[in-house]
């Protein structure tokens, strides 16, 4: 029976997901999301602990008895599966324009994490495998002390910077050009204690292709307190196109039944012809917890591309739906409207979507 339901389970984990978390979770519970997830800075497989969490916390029902109790682990823990599948249907509407719908599969992605010396060594893999050919995504390896104390990273991988939000098309994530689309090579060196998670970052930087030459640095350091957490980032790229230096604020905390997020953004960027544009971007994020699997999102944003040029500054306002009916699946629904220069219908745009993503 044991092993009926270990094929079962593992079955499930490669058909579903183990996904971006978001990090609202973890200001609501009060965890670092290395508590959950391989990857030190979050995102990606999870762990055994995200795996329980994934089971008896966030969802509205249990999973059936043959499903339940898998940890997506296999031979002794030392070999680690997931994957991340996500589908869509979003209609946009722009003034003057027809209606645009858009639906299928977003991402598919196959998690493993192999511990070559327990506790010590393992090598980390994320493939994208559709829509479109097969692309790696992140291959690192990692050496660590027990319960990353202290930990170095090596290889291909998302650098840290900001929240690492599910929506990787916020203006913050956009401005500050780090997100989880936009992996990069090179060594990553980090701490983790029960008040700090802190990266140091060394690597080509993600523009930096082809015949664009240079590298970048990004640093990190987020404060771990019961009421919440405070974040400070920092990326500096040297750029034949041009020298471009990224400062972040981010913080999250509760009260009562609402986990919020908020973020600033501030980048100097010598990468135009026209001159080097100062801009701005900010993020805040209610998350309400209606009752358990049912969560509301109220998001509103700001970005400003360049502080030399009056009125031009953009607004986007989310709402959105989160329904986890069991582990590893959840239903979203939502709205978005957008705010920009009058002139451009484009920038005022509305969209509503439903998607499905399956989590382990």
């Amino acid at each position: 029976m044991k092993a009926v339901r270990g094929l079962l389970a593992l079955a499930l984990g490669l058909m579903l997901s183990a996904a971006h978390a978001e990090p609202y979770l973890a200001i609501r519970a009060g965890l670092k999301c290395s508590a959950c997830h391989v990857n030190p800075t979050g995102g990606g497989l999870r762990n055994a602990v995200g795996n329980s969490f994934a089971q008896n916390v966030i969802p509205s029902n249990a999973l059936p008895d043959a499903l339940q109790g898998w940890n997506g682990s296999l031979l002794d823990d030392r070999l680690r599966l997931g994957g991340d599948l996500r589908t869509a249907t979003t209609r946009t509407s722009v003034p003057g324009q027809p209606t645009r719908r858009v639906g299928g599969t977003e991402q598919t992605r196959l998690y493993a994490d192999v511990q070559l010396v327990k506790d010590y060594l393992g090598v980390y893999l994320d493939e994208q495998v559709a829509p479109g050919k097969s692309e790696r995504q992140e291959a690192y390896v990692r050496l660590s002390t027990p319960g990353l104390g202290w930990y170095a990273k090596a290889g291909q991988f998302y650098l840290p910077f900001g929240w690492r939000l599910q929506d990787n098309l916020a203006f913050v994530r956009q401005l500050s050009g780090i997100s989880m689309t936009v992996p990069d090579k090179g060594l990553e060196l980090g701490h983790e204690s029960d008040a700090w998670s802190i990266q140091l970052v060394r690597s080509n930087g993600p523009g930096n292709k082809g015949p664009v030459t240079g590298h970048q640095t990004t640093a990190q350091a987020m404060w771990l307190q019961p009421w919440g957490r405070l974040g400070a980032a920092a990326a500096q790229v040297k750029s034949t196109a041009g020298d471009r230096q990224a400062w972040g604020l981010f913080a999250g905390t509760t009260t009562g039944p609402l986990a919020w997020l908020a973020e600033i953004d501030v980048v100097s960027d010598a990468g135009y012809a026209q001159g080097k544009r100062r801009q701005v971007a900010t993020l805040l994020e209610a998350n309400w917890l209606v009752q358990t699997g049912h969560n509301l999102k109220l998001t509103t944003e700001y970005l400003d591309p360049d502080r030399r040029v009056a009125h031009d500054n953009k607004v986007r306002h989310s709402l959105v739906y989160e329904y986890t009916p069991i582990a590893f699946v959840q239903l979203r629904a939502g709205s978005r409207k957008f705010g920009g220069i009058p002139q451009n219908p484009v920038d005022n745009r509305r969209q509503t979507f439903v998607e499905l993503h399956a989590l382990y």
